[in-house]
């Protein structure tokens, strides 16, 4: 069984972390236990949501991610076995890293998951309004009381993480261990080489999120037909750019070259990095499982890796 440590930390998590998006509107209930059964049984380990998810459905009010996998753990009794980080700051009626929101928001998700902490806990996002020193210390509190194991940062620009991390230096407090970021073959300025290189020199591990650019990556939709995807609108822009389908090209070489499928390939590729040590996937049904679980168990030659490091700058 494949682990990984998540940075300093003293987790150990599977490289493929399940991403809870999908639960609570992609997939109903019992579709989204058909699938974190499946994860579960194949070793998986790392489970990520947000209590944002899915208030974006008409009918939901957010939090349906976070009840259905709390339902799902306290339906295994498998709580102990899992890895489970969630976020604070963009639901709808939540927004906002204010130090009253944060307390009120990690209470709420607590009880939606059905547990006593919460192992990684993010800010969902960055926010200007706010003294990063309250956020810090707010942030702290959780983990000194034991609500949250260990802290996140998502979709921060490098100075504000910089920052962050120079004022939880200079007060002794919790600091981020871990970051999110949009990172993939054909989205790469997030996590750019400056970006890159203070995540290796402070070791905090990057874990990117739509790591196949909403689907762009499969292969499935080159001809722009997203028939059938809750997700399919959004490789609107992919399908058109020359450039990114250059690189769905390459892509294309590499996978054929193993007898594997783009999906695999992609995530494969993200795992190259010395700072990703497991990267964030969705699936819908179970079966969708079983070539992102394979793209963790593929192993790319240099010159295969080059090929798609310059895959995007050459195309």
């Amino acid at each position: 069984m494949t682990r990984v440590q998540l940075a300093d930390t003293d987790l150990f998590v599977h490289p493929l972390q399940l991403g809870g998006n999908p639960f609570g509107w992609g997939a109903d209930r019992d579709q989204s236990f058909a699938v974190l059964d499946a994860y579960a049984e194949a070793g998986g380990n790392f489970i990520d949501t947000a209590d944002a998810y899915s208030a974006w459905v008409e009918g939901n009010s957010g939090g349906e991610s976070e009840t259905i996998i709390g339902e799902w753990m306290k339906a295994r009794g498998n709580r102990d076995d899992m890895v489970i980080a969630t976020k604070v700051g963009m639901h709808p009626k939540a927004q906002g890293l204010d130090p009253a929101n944060i307390r009120n928001c990690v209470d709420d998700s607590l009880r939606r998951l059905g547990t006593d902490h919460i192992d990684v806990y993010y800010a969902h996002k960055d926010d200007d309004d706010v003294d990063q020193v309250a956020v810090a210390e707010t942030f702290d509190a959780l983990v000194r009381t034991g609500k949250v194991s260990y802290l996140g940062a998502s979709n921060f620009s490098l100075e504000r993480l910089q920052k962050a991390r120079k004022i939880s230096t200079k007060f002794s407090l919790a600091c981020y261990r871990v970051v999110q970021d949009r990172f993939n073959l054909v989205s790469r300025a997030a996590v750019d080489p400056q970006k890159q290189a203070y995540l290796r020199s402070e070791g905090i591990a990057e874990l990117p999120f739509h790591s196949l650019a909403s689907g762009f990556l499969t292969g499935k939709h080159t001809g722009g037909d997203a028939t059938g995807s809750v997700r399919g609108e959004r490789v609107a822009d992919f399908v058109e750019d020359q450039k990114a389908l250059g690189a769905l090209e390459v892509l294309h070489d590499v996978a054929t070259d193993h007898g594997a499928t783009m999906t695999a390939t992609a995530i494969a590729w993200q795992l190259t990095h010395d700072f990703i040590p497991s990267t964030i996937a969705s699936a819908r049904v179970p079966e969708q499982l079983t070539e992102l679980l394979a793209g963790t168990e593929m192993q790319l030659s240099p010159d295969e890796k080059a090929a798609l490091d310059g895959a995007w700058e050459e195309a």
